[in-house]
């Protein structure tokens, strides 16, 4: 077995930290010789260049920033032994790393990850918003504990993963309350023609939407497209036109966007997932996370107009 020689490792963080060789061997009291000797060593035993150049200092390579962040944990941890075994309080909070998918409504996120920070241990969330293939490029890489995404990771991804199914729930169509009066009555059938607020095509509730319309001879006046669902729901609360959103949100979005239901479409349905390099979920941030989505976010029924 190789092992990890973890004198290396630790000139390389404390160089990544202190961005050149030069503020590091001020910091180490090392003469630049030895700490490029060391830094080579570390990147021929790991076959991989750690550092590119940066005008006068140094940067991250792709492999340099995989690299760091388990070096980040490694030495984090080693401060934190020391202070254990001196008797001290741990005090070093969980760290989560979370990939939210651009796909999944910002409330929704916000729902699902807010256990997180109500553990008995403290929790430092750091969340990065992306497409759902560059945050599971990032998981691979383990630079993420785990994926929030509205859709599950298949057979066919080239990364290895499991996922977890945190709950599913039907859609509501919301309007700002003059749009909503127009169409209310009659629904779903006093849709057609509907001024809507879509999301872009291929996701996944979009294409439900649209199998949803087509089976009730619906044709919508498609007034915009969205990516973003915070933007969207914007739109909805100007009166640009009706809009989709989770049925177990279905309270914020009409308080927070001052917009009243139209109507529900429970055959439409909306699922999210965490997704992890864990076949069973080890984190136990994560796991809150899981325990809180399922027993009580996504556990109730639809509630009443």
């Amino acid at each position: 077995m190789e092992w990890l020689n973890y004198h290396h490792l630790y000139y390389f963080w404390v160089v990544a930290k202190e961005g050149s060789i030069a503020r590091a061997c001020e910091r180490l009291h090392l003469a630049q010789p030895t700490i490029s000797g060391q830094l080579k060593q570390l990147e021929e035993a790991l076959g991989e260049k750690l550092f590119l150049k940066a005008g006068r200092g140094l940067a991250l390579s792709h492999a340099g920033l995989t690299v760091f962040q388990y070096a980040e944990e490694i030495f984090g941890l080693g401060a934190e032994l020391r202070e254990v075994l001196k008797g001290r309080p741990r005090g070093r909070p969980i760290r989560l790393l979370v990939g939210v998918s651009d796909l999944v409504p910002k409330m929704i996120a916000y729902r699902i990850l807010a256990p997180a920070l109500t553990m008995g241990e403290p929790v430092e969330l750091v969340c990065e918003e992306d497409s759902t293939d560059r945050l599971l490029t990032a998981l691979a890489e383990h630079r993420l504990d785990m994926v929030l995404a509205d859709e599950p990771i298949t057979g066919m991804a080239r990364t290895k993963a499991f996922n977890h199914l945190l709950g599913t729930c039907g859609v509501t169509l919301f309007g700002a309350p003059e749009l909503a009066k127009r169409f209310r009555k009659g629904f779903p059938s006093s849709l057609d023609g509907a001024p809507f607020l879509l999301p872009t095509k291929g996701s996944g509730l979009r294409r439900a939407l649209e199998r949803w319309m087509e089976e009730h001879d619906i044709r919508p006046l498609v007034a915009g497209e969205f990516k973003d669902s915070a933007l969207l729901k914007a739109f909805g609360e100007a009166g640009v036109g009706l809009f989709a959103g989770p049925t177990a949100i279905e309270a914020e979005i009409r308080s927070h966007y001052r917009t009243v239901v139209v109507g529900r479409i429970p055959a439409v349905t909306e699922s999210f997932y965490a997704i992890s390099v864990e076949r069973r979920v080890k984190h136990p941030a994560v796991a809150a996370i899981c325990e809180a989505a399922r027993g009580k976010l996504f556990a109730g029924g639809n509630p009443s107009l």
